[in-house]
């Protein structure tokens, strides 16, 4: 069974920075699409990045609201995706989901939208204090 764990959430000050990590199980890695999303409070889910699997390009999307700010990578030897988050707002204040989903069939578009994937973590909390 496909597990995602992701950790690395914490309470910042506004202008601080956090490293979020989703660690893969019982999936062959380099094949999937990884998302990053969040969701706050009486709010639905909204995407945060993607970064596609190696068959697929490896291409990087951003949600507007925090472009310039933020950056996915990954690590396919360790099976592990990560967002690097700069100058924190606290309307970045949320729980940050990662997501997975086989690079078959995916696109430009259907790699920002939730229900696409397949595959969810728990969540990890980030909280922005002003």
């Amino acid at each position: 069974q496909v597990q995602l764990v992701e950790s690395g959430g914490g309470l910042v000050q506004a202008g601080g920075s956090l490293r979020l990590s989703c660690v893969a199980s019982e999936l062959t890695f380099d094949n999937y699409i990884m998302g990053w999303f969040r969701q706050a409070p009486g709010k639905e889910r909204e995407f945060v990045a993607s970064l596609g699997s190696r068959k697929s390009g490896g291409r990087a999307q951003y949600a507007d609201s925090m472009k310039g700010r933020i950056t996915i990578s990954r690590d396919n030897a360790k099976k592990t995706v990560y967002l690097q988050m700069d100058n924190l707002k606290p309307e970045d204040t949320a729980v940050y989901y990662c997501a997975a989903q086989s690079y078959v069939r995916a696109t430009v578009h259907t790699m920002r939208q939730s229900m696409w994937y397949a595959h969810w973590g728990q969540g990890t909390q980030v909280s922005v204090s002003s």
